[in-house]
């Protein structure tokens, strides 16, 4: 009895991987081995560069507070330990985008740990 293969599904499956490579360059997105292993690469890419953008971000805000506090004749890590020293609870994030933003709440801010 001949073999039983199932080519509409393994078709279909080429085709959406196809499909997601597309876009790419050179044999990249058309041939499928290529196309397959450079897909499979991408997703442990992005795995790790959604842990990568979380530091990127902190470093950027740390950078832009860093800035703002020096304007203010204040080192960041002065600042930070004088933030914790006063007990007031305020997240890097929001530090740099007042920092950046609201220039006068910031201000507030230093002069309240000073």
């Amino acid at each position: 009895m001949p073999r039983s293969v199932n080519h509409v599904a393994s078709r279909a499956k080429r085709k959406r991987i196809l499909k997601l490579t597309r876009g790419y360059f050179g044999a990249r997105k058309n041939v499928w081995t290529v196309a397959k292993n450079t897909w499979e690469k991408g997703l442990t890419y992005a795995y790790r560069d959604r842990r990568n953008k979380k530091r990127n971000f902190r470093a950027l805000w740390i950078q832009r507070i860093n800035a703002a506090a020096r304007m203010e004749g204040i080192s960041y890590s002065k600042l930070m330990g004088a933030l914790a020293k006063a007990g007031i609870e305020i997240n890097r994030k929001v530090l740099a985008d007042l920092a950046l933003n609201n220039p006068e709440a910031f201000k507030a801010i230093v002069a309240k740990v000073k």
